[in-house]
């Protein structure tokens, strides 16, 4: 396997780059990434975000290839699990995810940078639904469908 010189973690103060998810609006969405130490450990960074849509970016590192060489499954779907939760939470609300799958459709490689876009696509009542696209170079290399549910905001 070939090296690839990368940040090993994004930190709670540059998860978010610059100019994302500021006002008030977002601020419970900030506080929100700001405490989340997975999608910190991913090196991710929060790209885009607005009322239920949400971008960001990573890098395959080596820790995160399996057997095969590829991208292991379980690391782009926490990438578009992350994704899911900004766009669903970016309205200020709390939601939480209630059913979840992954479609994989090709793999991603070491050293990729990974690309994701949320998008809230319905809600009702306390619900919603919410599809990820994860793509290297603008092929999609996966597909994520989240249900989510609005729960009480933590300490009130």
């Amino acid at each position: 396997m070939t090296e690839v010189a990368t940040d090993l973690q994004t930190t709670p103060d540059t998860i978010l780059a610059a100019g994302v998810a500021g006002g008030p609006t977002f601020e419970w969405v900030r506080t929100m990434f700001r405490e989340d130490a997975a999608s910190q450990f991913l090196g991710m960074t929060i790209t885009h975000i607005e009322d239920g849509v949400c971008e960001g970016e990573f890098t395959v590192r080596p820790e995160m290839c399996n057997g095969h060489g590829n991208a292991q499954g379980g690391f782009l779907y926490s990438f578009a699990d992350s994704l899911f939760a900004g766009a669903c939470n970016a309205g200020g609300q709390a939601a939480v995810a209630a059913f979840n799958t992954m479609h994989y459709i090709a793999p991603g490689h070491l050293g990729d940078r990974v690309h994701g876009r949320a998008v809230q696509s319905d809600t009702w009542g306390r619900n919603g639904i919410t599809d990820v696209e994860v793509a290297v170079d603008g092929h999609v290399i996966a597909q994520f469908r989240g249900t989510s549910r609005v729960v009480r905001m933590p300490g009130a």
